[in-house]
C-alpha cells in the first residue's frame, strides 16, 4: 500500500570531516544524512528505537540505494527529506538530498526496512502495532 505521509526534513551543514582532499563529500556519507532524516521521520510517528523495542520489534535496513546528481562540498547547507512510500510488507522510505547552497538536488535514494520480533525472527508483514503509527 502506498502511503501519503508528509515528508520530514532535516537540515545540516557539511562538516569538514565528511569531505575528501578535494572538499567533496565522500559518497558513503549520503547514507548517514539519509539516516538522520529517517530517524526524524520515524520519531515523528513515535517510532524511535526505544518505542520500537518497547513494542517488541526490531527494524533492519535490508536494501539501500542512492543515486547521486550533484556533489555536496564542505560548508554546503543541505536539506534531507524522507517520506514513506510503502509500509505493508516492508517499510520503504524515500529520500531527497537537496543542496540548499547550490539550489540543486544532490541525490535521491531509498531504504527498505524489514521487521523482526524481539528474538530476530523475520516477520513477513509489518506488525499491526507498527502500522497503526505509520499510518496515523
Amino acid at each position: 500500500m502506498t502511503t501519503s505521509k508528509q515528508a520530514v526534513s532535516v537540515e545540516l551543514e557539511v562538516p569538514f570531516h565528511d569531505t575528501d582532499p578535494l572538499g567533496v563529500v565522500w559518497h558513503g556519507h549520503y547514507y548517514k544524512y539519509m539516516e538522520l532524516a529517517r530517524t526524524a521521520l520515524l520519531r515523528s510517528m513515535d517510532l524511535d528505537v526505544p518505542q520500537i523495542r518497547d513494542l517488541g520489534f526490531r527494524m533492519y535496513v535490508i536494501e539501500s540505494r542512492c543515486r547521486y546528481a550533484w556533489p555536496l562540498r564542505y560548508g554546503d547547507r543541505v536539506r534531507v527529506s524522507a517520506w514513506l512510500r510503502d509500509v505493508d510488507n516492508r517499510i520503504n522510505i524515500a529520500y531527497e538530498v537537496f543542496n540548499v547552497t547550490e539550489n540543486r538536488r544532490s541525490a535521491r535514494g531509498h531504504t527498505i526496512l524489514a521487521s523482526t520480533d524481539a528474538d530476530g525472527v523475520l516477520l513477513l508483514e509489518t506488525p499491526d502495532e507498527l502500522l497503526r503509527r505509520l499510518r496515523a
